[in-house]
């Protein structure tokens, strides 16, 4: 080992969803929204002035703060924005876990969250879903530095109804909760409005999934103003310029359409339904999700096969081999053709796995 090697800060990175380049594929691996942004953000890329972009963007994000505090019925000091969700969160994980006490998170769960606390070297420990994969709200009444868990929960989609939530919250004052719902818009009671009764409460979201801008890279927190002073504390000292000018003005075009907002999510809530149907017909089980997504796995044939039948198909779905998921697949919700064609491959698919056995 070189001598300069030995002050490297070593982890074990996340490993993001596969972004294949092929024609004609189905990509349901990654929880993208199967529909386009809302016509303004097609607009401002349109009309997009490159002579702007020598100029240094707004490092306070105004209008695009403004946008959001004015749709959720906030103050701007209760809105921070960063680039995604994951950089709101590495923020968040930098600004309020700093306890010589283990922060809190699911044993399955977003994998981001165990790869920022070793990088960041904060203690933390992972409470064991139950076998349901529902989070046990009596894990996180106790000793704690701090507690993270998303809502809907990936992958599970698993949603924690807000009263349980609530508890949570209130049953730890002197750290900071945060409920991270990057799929909250397609089922289930924010936590949002706690944060006018709970000041140690953050809740995060996304762009990337109901308003179809994973590519943007836009996310947000809402709480009560001192936190929000602390995260751009946390920013100012990190990155002042963190959002590109560009992605600006397409994020508050896209807040400002809620119409389309509304009718994408619906969509995707209906289509999600039908996938579930069709699903359980083919002898998958799984949990009801309140995503954009379903984590299932079969009654005879194991995922991981499932899995590279699918993929030689160019159908890719998401698959985590270790531990408790490894018997599961992760299902983004596509259009209505999309998933049609996943169900006729696992229509066939399992039909001849079926003649096959019978003649074993």
């Amino acid at each position: 080992m070189p001598a300069w090697e030995k002050n490297i800060r070593k982890v074990v990175p996340y490993t993001p969803g596969e972004q294949p380049k092929e024609r004609d594929m189905i990509k349901l691996n990654t929880n993208e929204n199967p529909y386009p942004p809302a016509p303004g953000v097609e607009r401002v890329l349109r009309e997009c002035n490159a002579d702007a972009l020598r100029l240094y963007p707004d490092p306070k994000i105004t209008d695009l703060v403004q946008a959001i505090a004015g749709f959720y019925g906030l103050s701007e000091e209760q809105v921070f924005v960063g680039v995604g969700s994951d950089d709101v969160l590495a923020m968040a994980f930098m600004t309020f876990f700093n306890s010589d006490r283990p922060i809190l998170f699911p044993d399955i769960t977003y994998s981001f969250y165990d790869v920022w606390a070793d990088l960041l070297k904060i203690p933390y420990e992972r409470p064991a879903l139950d076998d349901r994969f529902h989070i046990r709200t009596e894990d996180y009444l106790r000793p704690n530095g701090g507690v993270i868990f998303p809502n809907p929960n990936a992958p599970t989609g698993v949603l924690m109804p807000l009263c349980e939530v609530e508890k949570i919250v209130e049953g730890n004052p002197e750290v900071v909760v945060i409920v991270d719902e990057a799929y909250i818009d397609f089922g289930g009671e924010s936590a949002l409005p706690l944060i006018e009764r709970y000041d140690n409460l953050l809740v995060v979201q996304t762009f990337s999934k109901s308003r179809s801008m994973a590519g943007m890279r836009i996310g947000f927190a809402m709480g009560n103003a001192r936190l929000i002073r602390y995260l751009n504390d946390v920013k100012y000292s990190f990155n002042s310029y963190t959002l590109n000018r560009v992605a600006i003005e397409a994020g508050t075009e896209a807040v400002k359409d809620r119409a389309y907002f509304e009718e994408t999510c619906r969509r995707i809530i209906r289509t999600r339904e039908w996938t579930k149907e069709e699903l359980r017909r083919l002898g998958f089980t799984f949990e009801d999700s309140m995503a954009n997504f379903v984590f299932a796995s079969h009654k005879t044939v194991p995922a991981a096969e499932l899995f590279e039948a699918l993929r030689k198909a160019h159908i890719y779905v998401r698959y985590f081999p270790k531990g408790r998921t490894h018997n599961h697949l992760r299902i983004t919700v596509g259009t209505d053709h999309e998933m049609q064609a996943l169900m006729d491959f696992l229509k066939e698919y399992l039909s001849e796995k079926q003649k096959e056995s019978g003649k074993d």
